[in-house]
């Protein structure tokens, strides 16, 4: 097939996105926070969630070709997966040895050459909330954009759900069977989130295909009105605590409400360790979760994120594939307030673990406590 007769994607891999979730750091905004996490033993995920996007569109590959970054940004998987790729050629680059060096730069100069690029169908970019603050800030509506989901943050309406709803996205549009939304970028303030206080903020719109089956809704926050409904769910969750077991309560004010009611503290934005109904441990990494419930029977306590649905993958990442399966599913508590769950499209609930194999094995029906006297039965996919 003749280059005149492929589709041009451009692709901005941001590296280091995803890297502060597991070790509790909400977040890798900033060179200290991202020194933090390294130290913290985390570990770079962004490629392989750009292989997982690359995977499920090897059957058009031949249809293919890509403007990306040099290296890091997306040359490097590019080339490992074998599709035609070209990389921009600018200055800035010349220095990026290692996954650590990109920084906002780097993405936004990128986005900037691809969004004047007349053949451009799409710009593909993987990373987060901050990532998507970078894109629309170069892009604005200039230039269809889709965001894979790669970061700790990541409430914007921007992003497909996961890789692979991603792949069916941008068939979809490139077939013509997707329209184009103007789709939400939101970020929340890192310093103020590390402090447990949610503060968010619009920054723009980008033009994204849109499929309801595959694209991520933005976060919604929770209500007033539901205060009484979350107080009722925690009243019935405290009734059931089990004597010398280990409750990891997630991040949340509908979790939160079960500490309130017990009189104690919690990070809301953290997970926190929960036995004998007092608080032991605060905002807790991988590593301390594992240390903590090695040999101990132990529960999850989790509460949905609004509108998106999402169980574990959306800031809480502090959950992961290797500390859900030493629980088991079995022993996961889903609470939800009632307005949250009306306001999840047909209540299905959502996985992204960022292992498919776990997303996989999770799947099935679940038990949401939704009040004192009630509960509800919904899919998790």
């Amino acid at each position: 097939m003749s280059m005149q007769n492929k589709f041009i994607l451009g692709l901005i891999v941001n590296p280091i996105s995803g890297m502060g979730g597991s070790v509790g750091l909400k977040g890798t905004d900033g060179k200290d926070i991202l020194k933090k996490a390294i130290e913290l033993g985390a570990k770079p995920n962004a490629l392989n969630r750009t292989k997982e996007l690359l995977k499920e569109l090897t059957s058009i590959k031949s249809k293919l070709k890509f403007i990306t970054c040099p290296g890091n940004m997306g040359e490097l998987v590019l080339k490992e997966m074998e599709f035609d790729y070209e990389t921009i050629n600018h200055s800035l680059y010349e220095n990026v040895k290692a996954i650590f060096d990109t920084t906002a730069n780097h993405t936004k100069v990128a986005a900037r050459i691809m969004k004047e690029i007349k053949d451009m169908r799409l710009i593909l970019f993987v990373g987060g909330d901050g990532t998507a603050r970078d894109i629309v800030s170069a892009v604005n509506k200039n230039k269809p954009c889709l965001g894979i989901p790669s970061g700790v943050k990541i409430y914007s309406s921007v992003f497909s759900i996961n890789p692979k709803s991603a792949s069916s996205i941008i068939m979809q549009f490139l077939w013509e069977e997707a329209a184009l939304k103007e789709s939400e970028v939101l970020d929340i303030d890192e310093e103020e989130y590390r402090n447990g206080n949610l503060v968010s903020k619009l920054y723009g719109y980008l033009l994204t295909p849109f499929n309801p089956d595959f694209s991520q809704l933005s976060k919604m926050g929770t209500p007033y009105s539901d205060l009484n409904n979350q107080e009722r769910i925690a009243k019935r969750i405290i009734e059931e605590l089990e004597d010398d077991v280990y409750y990891l309560i997630g991040p949340g004010t509908t979790t939160k409400a079960i500490t309130n009611k017990l009189k104690q503290d919690k990070t809301v934005l953290g997970v926190d360790l929960l036995l004998n109904k007092q608080i032991g441990a605060y905002d807790l990494n991988e590593q301390q979760i594992l240390s903590y419930i090695e040999g101990n029977k132990t529960k999850i306590i989790v509460s949905l994120i609004g509108r998106q649905g999402f169980l574990f993958g959306r800031g809480n990442l502090q959950f992961t594939p290797r500390i859900l399966k030493k629980v088991g599913a079995i022993n996961i508590i889903i609470i939800s307030t009632k307005f949250k769950l009306q306001n999840i499209p047909n209540q299905i609930l959502r996985l992204d673990t960022r292992d498919p194999k776990m997303d996989e094995e999770m799947k099935g029906l679940y038990k949401i406590i939704t009040d004192y006297d009630e509960i509800r039965i919904c899919r998790v996919e």
